[in-house]
């Protein structure tokens, strides 16, 4: 699928530079976009945006910081040959995983707050204390049990529009990775116990062990989300497998 056989809309959402980023950002990330696609002329998007060139040439230089396009001077602009990776381990990608299973998935949204980060949010995002950002806590659900625990904070002013969104068939983490492009990711991974409210919601016992997985991403120096992940111990398991450097 080419840009001028669907061209991407805008999504209304903060400045027009960032709408148009994110809506040419969507079908690179996704793949609908493959490799070498030649994006529209900055006069071409300008008009089909209803932007300025300037406007339009932000844009693509922000694409291109990222690595999601190439711009090759009196060529034009092209999807890159090596789009970064979006996805991460499977395990974080529970939708994926209950589809393959053959399950009915759903994100069953308990609480949404909308508003300024208070000190405890900052530091676990990295952001100033009032930084607009979007809490989110919700359970992961397959043909309608709990398999995963999630509170997610996200930094607004990285994914605007965030606030808005029906999370209930695409969970924050599936949006993120479609949407958002990301530079660098921390995890950390570690074995707790449930504790009343986690045991109510994931329909296990209190002080049950539970895999907990805290990630945090970044595009560039820009915070994007901090997530934890709270999966009931009998239900997960992570493997790798490693080659030596050269070898």
């Amino acid at each position: 699928m080419s840009p001028r056989e669907r061209p991407p809309v805008l999504d209304g959402s903060g400045a027009v530079y960032q709408q148009i980023r994110r809506a040419l950002a969507r079908p690179i990330i996704s793949g609908e976009w493959r490799p070498g696609v030649r994006i529209p002329s900055e006069t071409e998007l300008a008009g089909m945006f209803g932007a300025s060139r300037m406007t339009v040439n932000k844009a693509l230089t922000s694409l291109a910081e990222e690595g999601l396009i190439r711009r090759r001077r009196r060529h034009g602009s092209f999807v890159a040959d090596r789009v970064p990776e979006r996805s991460v381990l499977e395990i974080w990608d529970v939708g994926a995983e209950v589809a393959r299973a053959g399950q009915t998935y759903l994100f069953d949204e308990i609480s949404r707050r909308v508003g300024p980060a208070d000190a405890g949010d900052a530091d676990r995002l990295g952001v100033d204390p009032g930084a607009a950002i979007v809490e989110i806590v919700g359970v992961h659900r397959a043909d309608g049990d709990p398999v995963q625990l999630e509170r997610r904070l996200i930094n607004l002013a990285a994914a605007p529009g965030a606030e808005r969104c029906d999370f209930r068939q695409t969970a924050p983490g599936r949006w993120l990775l479609d949407t958002v492009a990301w530079t660098d990711a921390e995890h950390l991974i570690r074995a707790v116990n449930a504790d009343a409210g986690t045991a109510r919601l994931l329909a296990i016992g209190v002080r049950d062990a539970c895999l907990l997985v805290e990630r945090r991403t970044w595009n560039g120096r820009t915070p994007i989300t901090w997530v934890e992940l709270v999966n009931p111990g009998s239900a997960r398991r992570l493997v790798g497998r490693f080659s030596p450097a050269g070898g």
